[in-house]
């Protein structure tokens, strides 16, 4: 199993760099194709408009998203010019209004093997971004890999794996979708944080989806670690500065989308201080 179709999408030019040359970069190794779309997002709200401005202000607004999309195309083009003559890609532009976004993104990456996305939070993100992230998660149902600023490992591969695993079906959806990276890494370290002292694997936590990875070649093992700070995400942020990891995998949204944009989950707090590439899978 490899990678063979990649997907980017920009919905800003901020991170566009970044997740162009991960991109690029798995690309390459995996002898793949990287399709690239420029998104122009339509944020208009014209159910709250004057009576008889609404055509006005539809104007305005898709010329904003189409000159947006031009910029976002720009940052693309510019990004995968860098990467050099050997890799295969496309380039595409589309304008879509925000309640519309995702039918799109679903649209094009149901047929990615990965898609590739910069962090969604931070200088230069709209709402737009998460969207697209969840667009593509769940309703593409394609896994998702996340670049912060810093950028993607050294190599075309992440070397050091911090796998998150809760017995959850998501964690066992993105185990299964990081493969290709699992394979290819050095070390893969199962981590599991205060797990339920009455679970069906309470005896020996992480010892079957050890045993799983390991068939497939997978240099796995397991790190059970007490919950020492107040959220999860924040022991795995702390795992990952602890082994110097490459690359952190975990399944996406136990809860459900609403609870954790309104309460806070391990997913959306991940999301919004990651230092290091984030696979997600739901």
């Amino acid at each position: 199993m490899a990678y063979k179709s990649l997907l980017t999408l920009a919905s800003s030019a901020e991170g566009v760099a970044a997740a162009v040359d991960a991109a690029a970069r798995v690309a390459l190794a995996s002898d793949a194709h990287l399709d690239a779309l420029a998104l122009g997002v339509d944020r208009s709200q014209i159910g709250y408009s004057y009576v008889g401005s609404g055509a006005v202000i539809l104007q305005i607004a898709m010329e904003r998203a189409e000159e947006e999309a031009r910029l976002n195309g720009k940052a693309l083009k510019d990004a995968l010019a860098a990467q050099g003559p050997d890799l295969r890609f496309s380039l595409d532009s589309a304008v879509a209004q925000l309640g519309a976004l995702t039918d799109l993104v679903s649209s094009r990456a149901r047929y990615a093997d990965l898609v590739v996305l910069p962090k969604p939070y931070g200088k230069g993100s709209g709402p737009e971004a998460e969207a697209v992230i969840e667009a593509a998660m769940f309703e593409g149902q394609a896994p998702v890999l996340v670049v912060p600023e810093r950028g993607f490992a050294a190599g075309a591969a992440p070397r050091r794996v911090v796998l998150a695993w809760n017995q959850s079906r998501e964690a066992l959806v993105a185990a299964r979708r990081a493969l290709p990276f699992l394979k290819a890494a050095e070390q893969v370290v199962i981590t599991i944080v205060d797990p339920p002292a009455h679970g069906p694997e309470r005896s020996d936590p992480g010892g079957m989806l050890c045993q799983l990875l390991v068939r497939h070649g997978v240099k796995a093992e397991v790190a059970v670690l007490a919950r020492t700070l107040p959220r999860i995400s924040d022991v795995l942020a702390r795992q990952c500065q602890d082994l110097d990891a490459d690359l952190l995998v975990m399944g996406a949204y136990g809860h459900s989308r609403f609870r954790e944009a309104i309460l806070g989950g391990a997913t959306r707090n991940m999301l919004e201080s990651a230092q290091v590439p984030l696979f997600l899978a739901h």
